[in-house]
């Protein structure tokens, strides 16, 4: 999954070598931390955050065959 979240936001932004994916797994629950360069941040979020629901959207379908639950955060 975080081979997933890093290949969509590196399609989108300008700068795809500042993407940076981390992963904190507690138990049944994942988190995923996209980091992306400041100038990139609205490509990432999109109007009225169109862009990132939909990067979490996929990432839910795409974790329902793992019987984990994944969640998808933003950080600067």
């Amino acid at each position: 999954m975080k081979e997933l979240i890093a290949y969509i936001a590196g399609s989108m932004v300008n700068q795809p070598e500042a993407v940076e994916v981390t992963e904190a797994v507690d138990g049944r629950n994942v988190t995923l931390r996209l980091k992306v360069a400041k100038e990139d941040i609205g490509k990432i979020i999109g109007r009225q955050g169109r862009t990132i629901r939909a990067m979490r959207v996929v990432l839910g379908a795409a974790s329902a065959k793992a019987d984990k639950r994944y969640v998808l955060e933003l950080s600067e």
